[in-house]
Parts: C-alpha cells; sequence; structure tokens
C-alpha cells in the first residue's frame, strides 16, 4: 500500500490585496494528507479554506512555499494536476438552463470522458445521488440539495484519486447534508478515493479521519477529531435551571474563566477554561440553584476553545448595551399575536409552494420556521414581509391586513435576506444611508442611527470600505445594522447564519436574544439544527405544509424511541421529512 500522502503543503503563504488592505490569506501552512481517508479544513470565515484548495487545483500561484497533489507539483504541473484531481467550489458551476443529463453531457466533454464509458459511469452516478429519475428536469428547477448532489456528479463523471470540496453542505437541508455524506463515505470506502471537505458545520467534523483547523491563515491544530474533543475532558457541563435557559446563557456569557455557554433546548452547555467540578461551578452567577451534570467534549468545544484562547478572549457577553435603545415594550400576558397566519397559500403556475398553514407569533418570542429546500420557508417569509401577495388565506403583522396595507406594515418589520441584500458598490457608511432613507428615516434622526451602527456593530474602521469587500462575518453584521435602522418591532431572518463562522454565529445569537428581550419579535429560518434550539417554538415545513410545530424539547420527545432513546433535533427533523415522504409516495 502507497502511504505516501495524497496531498502536502510545505511553509505556503498566499496574500491578497483588496479595498486597499492586504491580507495574508495563508501564512506558513504546512501538513500532509494521507489517502483513502476525508480530511476536513475547518476555519472561521476568511481563515484561508478556499485559498488553499485553489491553490491545490493548480488556480492560484503561491507566494512562497509549495503543495503537491497527487505527486505533482500544484503550481508547475498544475493541468496535470487538475485533470487528475475533481474540485468542487462553493458556487458549482451547473448550466440551469440545461437538464441535468445535459450537465452531465457537457461536464463529460470537458473532462475527455470516452462516449463508450458514459453510459455506465452514468448509470452509477444516478444511482449514488438519488438523481435518475429527474435527468430530463432542468437543473434550475432543482431543490438546493439535488442541486448540490448534481454538482458532485458532475465534478465526479470522470473518478478522481484527490476530490476537493468546498463547503458542499451549506446552505442545504439535514437530509440532504446525510445523503452527500452518505455518497462521500462510500466514494472512500468503495472507490479508494481521498477527499479534502471544507465545512463550517462542526458536527461535520467529526465524521473525519482527520481535520486541520485554520484560522488567520495559520493552522491551529491537526490530527484526529477525537484528539482535539479528548483535551476538553472535564471542562463540559449542562446547566438546567433556575430560569429559561436563555435567561441562565446571559448570565454566564463572558463570565471569568467561562469558554462557551450555548443553549441547547432546555439546558445550557457549559465549557470552562479549566477542569472544575459542580460544587465550585454553582458559585457562578445564577447557578446556585441549578442542576449541573458532566457531558461528554465534543469536537465544537475544542475548537472554539483554541479560536477564544488565539484571541485572548473568553465567550461573549451579553449583547444589550446600546443595541435595544428604544425598543424595552417588553411582553404582557395580555398580548394580542404579533403575527397571525390563517390558511396561507400560495401558488406558482400548478404548484403550491405554500400550502394552507396557519399559526401565530407572540410579541418577544423567537419562532424558528424549518424545513427542507423547497418547503416553502422563505416563500412564506416574503408574503409575511409584504414582497409577495398571497394567492389565498389571511396574513396580520403587527396588526395590519397584508393584503390592505403592506406598505404601512413594512414601515414595523426589519428583513434580512439569506444573500445579506447589501449593494456591493456602495461603502458600509452608504448601505446604512440608504436603508435608513428607505426606511423613511432623515437629516439628523438618520445621522443618529447611521453612527449608533457603525459603534454597536463595531463598523467605524470599514465605513468607508465598500461592502463587498468586508469578509461574511462583517457582511452579516452590517445587513442586521440595515435592518434594525428604523427599530422594527418585528425582525425576519433568513437563513442568517448560512457559512458564518461560529464565532459570528454566537454573537449573532446574543443579539438577536438581547432584542427578543426587549419585546422585538423574531422570525427565524436555518439549516443549523443546533440553532433551531434556541427558539420558543418552532414549525417544520415540508411541500409548503407544516409537520409539526410546538417547542423544541417537544418536537425531539416525537422523535424518541427504544432504537433512539435521546434524538437530537437533527434526528427529528429527519424523522418527519422521511414520514413525510413515504406518505406522499404512498399517496
Amino acid at each position: 500500500m502507497n502511504d505516501a500522502p495524497i496531498l502536502e503543503a510545505t511553509d505556503l503563504a498566499k496574500a491578497f490585496s483588496a479595498g486597499g488592505r492586504r491580507t495574508r490569506a495563508l501564512d506558513g501552512v504546512s501538513f500532509a494528507i494521507r489517502p483513502g481517508a476525508v480530511t476536513g479544513l475547518i476555519g472561521p470565515d476568511g481563515a484561508g479554506k478556499t485559498t488553499l484548495m485553489r491553490l491545490a487545483a493548480g488556480l492560484l500561484v503561491p507566494d512562497t512555499g509549495r503543495i503537491r497533489a497527487l505527486g505533482l507539483d500544484s503550481t508547475g504541473d498544475s493541468l496535470a494536476v487538475q485533470a487528475a484531481l475533481g474540485y468542487m467550489p462553493q458556487r458549482f458551476g451547473l448550466y440551469e438552463d440545461l437538464t441535468v443529463q445535459e450537465n452531465l453531457d457537457l461536464y463529460a466533454d470537458l473532462q475527455g470522458l470516452p462516449k463508450t464509458a458514459r453510459t455506465e459511469r452514468y448509470q452509477e452516478l444516478m444511482h449514488m445521488t438519488g438523481l435518475a429519475p429527474f435527468t430530463r428536469r432542468l437543473a434550475g428547477r432543482l431543490s438546493g440539495g439535488m442541486k448540490q448532489k448534481l454538482g458532485l456528479a458532475c465534478t465526479l463523471v470522470r473518478p478522481p484519486r484527490l476530490l476537493l470540496l468546498d463547503e458542499p453542505t451549506v446552505g442545504v437541508d439535514p437530509v440532504s447534508r446525510r445523503e452527500l455524506w452518505s455518497i462521500v463515505d462510500r466514494l472512500v470506502r468503495d472507490e479508494g478515493m481521498s477527499v479534502l471537505l471544507s465545512t463550517a458545520y462542526l458536527d461535520e467534523a467529526e465524521r473525519c479521519q482527520a481535520v486541520i483547523l485554520l484560522d488567520r491563515g495559520k493552522i491551529l491544530d491537526q490530527g484526529p477529531p477525537a484528539t482535539i474533543s479528548a483535551r476538553m475532558a472535564g471542562r463540559t457541563w449542562a446547566v438546567s435551571g433556575p430560569g429559561r435557559p436563555r435567561e441562565v446563557q446571559a448570565g454566564l456569557a463572558g463570565q471569568s474563566g467561562v469558554v462557551d455557554a450555548l443553549v441547547q433546548g432546555d439546558h445550557v452547555r457549559l465549557v470552562m477554561q479549566t477542569a472544575d467540578d459542580p460544587a465550585r461551578l454553582a458559585g457562578l452567577p445564577g447557578l446556585e440553584d441549578a442542576r449541573i451534570t458532566a457531558v461528554p467534549p465534543r469536537f465544537e468545544d475544542g475548537f472554539i476553545d483554541l479560536l477564544r484562547g488565539r484571541a485572548g478572549t473568553a465567550s461573549s457577553p451579553a449583547q444589550d448595551s446600546g443595541l435595544t435603545e428604544g425598543l424595552q415594550r417588553r411582553a404582557q400576558p395580555g398580548d394580542a399575536p404579533v403575527i397571525e397566519v390563517a390558511g396561507l397559500r400560495r401558488r406558482f403556475g400548478d404548484f403550491w409552494a405554500v400550502d394552507g398553514i396557519s399559526f401565530e407569533v407572540r410579541r418577544g418570542e423567537i419562532f424558528g420556521l424549518l424545513g427542507a429546500n423547497g418547503a416553502g420557508k422563505s416563500t412564506t417569509f416574503r408574503m409575511l414581509c409584504g414582497l409577495l401577495p398571497a394567492s389565498a388565506g389571511t396574513l396580520r403583522v403587527a396588526g395590519l391586513d397584508l393584503r390592505h396595507a403592506a406598505s404601512a406594515a413594512r414601515g414595523r418589520i426589519g428583513y434580512m435576506s439569506q444573500k445579506f441584500s447589501l449593494y456591493g458598490n456602495l461603502s458600509v457608511a452608504q448601505n446604512l444611508d440608504f436603508f435608513a432613507s428607505a426606511y423613511g428615516l432623515a437629516g439628523d434622526a438618520r445621522a443618529t442611527r447611521r453612527q449608533w451602527a457603525l459603534t454597536e456593530f463595531e463598523l467605524t474602521p470599514y465605513a468607508e470600505q465598500l461592502s463587498a469587500d468586508l469578509s461574511l462575518g462583517y457582511k452579516q453584521r452590517l445587513a442586521m445594522a440595515c435592518a434594525l435602522m428604523h427599530q422594527p418591532e418585528i425582525l425576519f431572518l433568513d437563513e442568517p447564519t448560512s457559512g458564518v463562522d461560529p464565532l459570528a454565529r454566537r454573537e449573532f445569537w446574543q443579539r438577536i436574544y438581547a432584542l427578543a428581550r426587549a419585546g422585538v419579535t423574531i422570525l427565524v429560518t436555518t439549516h443549523f439544527m443546533e440553532e433551531a434550539e434556541y427558539c420558543d417554538r418552532l414549525a417544520i415545513m415540508a411541500a409548503g405544509r407544516i409537520l409539526a410545530m410546538d417547542e423544541p424539547a417537544a418536537i425531539k420527545a416525537g422523535a424518541r424511541s427504544p432504537e433512539l432513546p435521546d434524538p437530537s433535533m437533527e434526528d427529528a427533523f429527519v424523522r418527519l421529512a422521511e414520514s413525510a415522504g413515504e406518505a406522499e409516495r404512498a399517496a
């Protein structure tokens, strides 16, 4: 057996200039990846993951150092490397006006696959991806998960020995994520392929045989995920009550010795800087009467510990300061629902994207809307924001009927789309001014809110920088600031953390908790099942209908079985989605 590295880097460095700044994307990176395994490339936004993959594929030239793939120099032998490996970038180039079969044929032509070998290879790929029934469908009409699988199939038309996958599961639902991982596992097991896979989902890192942890262009650590998790022994705890988990978490965040405090359903996961015992932990604020139980460490705990250790910070304190100014209208027991939906339907041609859903959301509630790609979540959002008329049903937002007062209702809501809807050719300050004007702010009021946003979201150093040049985490901050310029009482968040690193996600949710405490109503969609547990209630959708609606703990309890005594939210989601699919096929 050949144990020579399938991919090897030595003192690799690469820098870029943008917006008048020079950024070292990679700084002295060295590693060796063994063949026949899945290696995870893990790191925050801007860590250098995509740059490393593009260097490995011979698409970029390093400033210094060298990188070798499949025994070839990726720089000097770039054409040979590109012919030998498979590379699926984040935005894979499918041709949406071509069918699935036509996309396969195009990539077979580009990769020089002989026509005599195509039929058998196509059959293998369609069986592997489950796309066999859809070969005549236009790629543009596939769901997000199906597009990802077609992109992977096109990459694999000619089987490579080394496969590079740059965040292949971002923006796809948990069912599609599991299907993609099943394909990757099969490629490694049955075809002996080597895979380098970057991911924003830290639970996926635990499925890799080895991981490389990157941050700001440098390697923090590398090795088996279990080794990184094991270093956290004695430092991870589950804390229950008294009080709501969000209140307990707010009291713990930022305390001395606390690395991480994360809401997980009915409890808070607490990670400490050093090993401790329950008696000492009970001395932390708000934990005097709490139930504190040791829980096994996981990879994410170790990763967050490394990131915070490098930054020299503990867990982020609660984000109340300045954020909730003027929003202190807290929920009262007799409050009417802020959002009322009854029999809502929306049709596109003969297709019902939303088919008779009903729910209510209370003031100060965080309400999660979950579903597979194409379930109807974004369509529902657009109707609730007054951006799309309903085909049938009733919609009331902030006491206003959207059929008759959509413009007035839009003035009382903030909307943050999954693509952040920023104007890339405008500076940070210009984006803030534009959105403030769109919401009717002018003069001193607009200037005051612009200064508030720059200060509150720590955007002042970037005020004159084009928003297109911001990192993803700072784009997220700016998009949220724009949505809050007019101090809305309702905030719609459509997959607001997709692709954002774990520290940025934690900071984002601290702000959301603060807004909810101040009485702002939050409606959010997400593909991160852990984030679903941050919500007060959830509605899980499939094919335009609601499958289940309850508190997160109750939805998880509904998936409990002898085979799965302690189901995760992802387990519950997958079970509901699969049951709905079986019922639809039976009908």
